[in-house]
Parts: structure tokens; C-alpha cells; sequence
């Protein structure tokens, strides 16, 4: 059964050594919370990260290109420094600037059994489209 058209999804995609991350959803905001869905994918099961802490994140960009690139890296930068894995976002944006919230967990190896190390965005693949309705954005990250 399809999503219903409001709801974001995402999805991982090969991409030589590294990995996509693509998101869907009825708003800008929608779709980004959906790629970062697809970060911590791209690391473990979101479904084994208890929304246990909450941390804000801010960021702006010249346009929404580069506001997915900075909104990424901000994504990996936390969850470097604060050795934390996020399970649930909400993502506001105004324009080109975007304020958020992430919640999760300290990383746990043993638990989490993380695949990879997200090392940050880049500007491979590097897009934010609205077609139909419908937002989608990605890139590849650096693993």
C-alpha cells in the first residue's frame, strides 16, 4: 500500500564507497526530516534508538541546496560531539534558514551495532526538488 502523499519517506541508495540519502515529503521541512531518517539509517536501525534526549539545531544557507548540505553536516557534527544517534526529528524552515530538533540517545556499540561512520555531506548528488506536489531531497554522504 503506498504512502499517503503527506507523509515523508526515505531511502538509501548506492553510491560507489559512500551512500545516498534521499527524502521525501509533502513540505521542505517534511523532506528533511526524512533524509535525516535516512542518516541514521545509513548508520543503524532507527528503530533501536530510544527519543530519550532532545537537542536543537539550527543552520541557513543561500538556498535549499546548500540549507540540506549544512542541515546534514549539522546532523553528523551533533551526533559526533554528543556521541549521540537521533531517532525522531522535527524540522521547521523559514526560507532558507531551518530550526530543528532531534531526539535520541547516547550510542550504545553493543546495542546499536553501528555499520558506519557518517563522516559529513557533500555535494555529490546534491539536490532539493518540488515536483507534484511533493518534496524530495538528497546527497551523498561520506562514510
Amino acid at each position: 500500500m503506498p504512502s499517503p502523499p503527506d507523509a515523508p519517506d526515505w531511502e538509501l541508495y548506492a553510491h560507489g564507497a559512500d551512500v545516498g540519502v534521499r527524502g521525501r515529503g509533502a513540505t521542505l521541512a517534511a523532506a528533511f526530516e526524512a533524509v535525516a531518517m535516512a542518516v541514521t539509517a545509513a548508520i543503524t536501525d532507527p528503530a533501536g534508538v530510544q527519543p530519550r534526549t532532545r537537542v536543537a539545531i539550527q543552520c541557513a544557507a543561500p538556498d535549499a541546496d546548500g540549507l540540506l548540505y549544512e542541515w546534514v553536516n549539522a546532523l553528523v557534527y551533533e551526533m559526533a560531539t554528543r556521541r549521540m544517534l537521533f531517532a525522531r526529528y522535527h524540522v521547521r524552515t523559514e526560507g532558507t534558514r531551518l530550526d530543528a530538533e532531534a531526539w535520541g540517545e547516547a550510542l550504545d556499540a553493543g546495542r546499536h551495532e553501528p555499520a558506519v561512520e557518517v563522516k559529513g555531506a557533500t555535494y555529490t548528488d546534491l539536490c532539493v526538488t518540488h515536483e507534484g506536489g511533493r518534496w524530495t531531497a538528497q546527497c551523498i554522504i561520506d562514510v
